[in-house]
C-alpha cells in the first residue's frame, strides 16, 4: 500500500525505489521481530507446560497422601470408639456389681460414678481434639472437597 502510494506521488523513478526497498526493509524487520518473539513465546509456553505437568505430577501424590492419611484418621478414630466402649463397659461393670464398691476407695468410686454418669468420649474429651478441629479438618481434608473436573482441562487447551 505505501509502495503504491510512493509512486502515485511522482518523483524520480529511482526515488521511487529507494522508498519502496526502505518499506521494503523496515517490513522484513518487524517480521524478524515478530518471529523472534513467536520463538521466546513457544519457548516459554514450553516451560509453562513442563511446570503444570510437574505440579500435577505434586497434586496427585498429595491426593494420594491425604487419602491415605483420611483412611488411617478413619480406623485410628474407630479402634478409639471401639476403646471407649470397652472402656464405658468395665466401668459400668464396676459400678454395678458390690464387689467393685468395696474393692475401690471412695475417690475411685466418685471419679468413677462422675464417669459414667457423662458419655465416656465426653469425660476424656480434653485428650480427644475439639469438635471445631474436627469439622475444619473433615472439610479440609473430605474426598468431594478435593475433587478435580478434567473436563476443565480439555476446554482449556481446546
Amino acid at each position: 500500500e505505501q509502495g503504491l502510494h510512493l509512486l502515485e506521488l511522482g518523483g524520480s523513478v529511482e526515488e521511487d525505489y529507494i522508498r519502496i526497498a526502505r518499506c521494503f526493509e523496515a517490513t522484513r524487520q518487524r517480521c524478524c521481530r515478530l518471529e523472534q518473539d513467536g520463538r521466546r513465546a513457544r519457548e516459554q509456553l514450553a516451560r509453562v507446560e513442563a511446570e503444570r505437568a510437574a505440579l500435577e505430577v505434586k497434586l496427585k501424590h498429595a491426593r494420594n497422601q491425604v487419602e491415605v492419611e483420611m483412611k488411617k484418621r478413619h480406623r485410628a478414630e474407630a479402634e478409639l470408639e471401639k476403646q471407649e466402649r470397652k472402656l464405658q463397659l468395665v466401668l459400668d461393670l464396676l459400678m454395678r456389681e458390690p464387689w467393685g464398691n468395696e474393692a475401690l476407695s471412695r475417690e475411685q468410686c466418685s471419679v468413677l460414678s462422675a464417669l459414667t454418669g457423662r458419655r465416656l468420649g465426653a469425660a476424656l474429651a480434653p485428650v480427644r481434639r475439639s469438635s471445631a478441629v474436627d469439622e475444619s479438618c473433615q472439610s479440609l481434608l473430605s474426598h468431594s472437597d478435593i475433587s478435580y473436573d478434567r473436563t476443565e482441562d480439555d476446554v482449556v487447551r481446546s
